[in-house]
């Protein structure tokens, strides 16, 4: 799900907005899913990742500025190259794959407890 303070509204659409990552851009919204619970953006990178697109959970964007048409997510451009792998629109339906999505994207933003001696 977006954040409550992301700036998301409901019906918005978000295709053909820049997309940058906390250490830079990474290319713009090609495709949105805004069905409950697989919420995510299709991102083309263009010539960043080599022509390939990623797909990002609405809960990794951090703010939509709709005046810049454009969207920030917390993940760094490393972060996102790590991701698992989008390589076909059927997986935007397989929740296997959207699971791991998530999973992958969750892991990034849960923080280790320090061990203490």
């Amino acid at each position: 799900m977006y954040a409550q303070d992301s700036g998301h509204t409901s019906g918005q659409s978000l295709v053909g907005f820049t997309v940058e990552a906390a250490d830079g851009g990474i290319g713009h919204v090609d495709r949105q899913q805004d069905q409950a619970g697989v919420q995510h953006l299709v991102v083309d990178t263009g010539v960043w990742k080599f022509g390939r697109s990623v797909l990002i959970p609405a809960g990794a964007i951090t703010t939509i500025d709709t005046e810049a048409q454009m969207v920030k997510v917390a993940p760094s451009r490393e972060e996102i190259k790590s991701a698992p792998r989008f390589t076909t629109d059927s997986e935007t339906a397989d929740h296997e794959y959207l699971s791991a999505v998530g999973a992958y994207y969750l892991s990034l933003f849960s923080t280790p407890t320090p061990s203490r001696p």
